[in-house]
């Protein structure tokens, strides 16, 4: 590193988080401010329904180092979170949750290893507080299956907290697809990445937003069909099995036809569940490939990632996205 100041972006998508933004400025302002950092603080209200958006435009009116967004409707975490990338200006970028499970008191650790030299320093959750054993059990089952049929090194245990370089950003503004897992893009683009492990702690506020089967069924189906052909195949490797099953099935009945008595085999029950069953691997098979199709279909729409309504403290529209140029009248300040 040259002997110049780095600037650090913290990145925050928000969404309903009226309870948590101040704490989490004061944090964050406190960890930095006493690290001697130069920082900027950029919230993403990701269509929240409650208060987030007036708490950001005064705590950006109280200090200029915070910054925000506000989408015109949700487009999710990972949208969000892509737009706090595209506008972060920093030598280094932190992507965190706004709920301050990710203590930012873990910062100065990440920005040591960057320092040494690493281009991602990820955060490693060492233990979990607050959450469910359900949704421990299924997280962790869901990091080990997608670390084994992915052909990218996603670390195990980890989230979105995250530290990068600038040109770790910069290759990511580059990748424009909309159903998007950056747990899994970060690897991907490779450089030099390490981890280091924290005490992921409760929620500060407010309900939890990612813990139904509803929304985490979605975010997996995202994670597997964008980084692995794995579905496919399996699709292609049951069909092989289904048909070595039935040509043996075939050779048994003819055996038992001409060796054995006839009635073990007369009645509708066995050819019933024969094609239900049959029935069943077509139709799972179709809504595999439907599901690559559906992102494909995304993709040739070619429509925003996501759309601004209004702005505090941002200005330009980044490059390399599709959402329009922000215009004077709605940037507020």
């Amino acid at each position: 590193m040259d002997n110049r100041k780095d600037l650090i972006s913290i990145v925050a998508p928000v969404y309903n988080e009226e309870g948590v933004l101040d704490a989490l400025y004061e944090r964050v302002s406190r960890v930095l401010d006493g690290a001697g950092e130069a920082w900027e603080l950029i919230l993403v209200n990701d269509g929240s329904r409650d208060g987030s958006a007036e708490v950001i435009s005064r705590l950006h009116a109280q200090d200029p180092r915070v910054k925000g967004l506000s989408f015109s409707r949700n487009f999710g975490f990972q949208i969000a979170a892509t737009a706090g990338l595209d506008f972060s200006t920093g030598d280094a970028v932190i992507l965190t949750d706004a709920d301050l499970q990710d203590p930012p008191e873990v910062y100065p650790a990440m920005l040591a290893q960057w320092r040494a030299g690493y281009d991602v320093v990820y955060g490693v959750r060492a233990s979990r507080q607050g959450e469910t054993w359900f949704k421990l059990t299924t997280a962790k089952l869901f990091y080990r299956l997608i670390h084994r049929i992915t052909s990218i090194d996603i670390p195990l245990d980890t989230g979105d907290f995250r530290l990068m370089d600038r040109r770790v950003i910069n290759s990511l503004r580059g990748m424009n697809e909309r159903n998007r897992f950056l747990r899994g893009m970060v690897p991907w683009v490779g450089f030099r990445q390490i981890g280091v492990e924290y005490a992921r702690e409760a929620r500060y506020a407010g309900e939890a937003k990612f813990t139904s089967v509803k929304k985490m069924l979605p975010f997996a189906v995202d994670a597997i069909t964008s980084f692995s052909y794995f579905p496919l195949q399996l699709a292609t490797i049951l069909g092989f099995v289904i048909a070595t099953i039935s040509v043996v099935a075939i050779l048994g009945v003819v055996l038992v036809r001409l060796l054995g008595p006839h009635e073990p085999l007369l009645g509708q029950a066995t050819t019933l569940v024969a094609v239900l069953f049959l029935g069943s691997v077509q139709l799972i098979s179709l809504g595999i490939i439907g599901e690559y199709l559906g992102r494909i279909y995304d993709e040739v729409k070619g429509r925003p990632l996501y759309l601004i309504e209004q702005s505090w403290g941002l200005t330009e529209t980044p490059l390399g996205r599709f959402a329009p140029p922000m215009s004077p009248t709605s940037t507020k300040e």
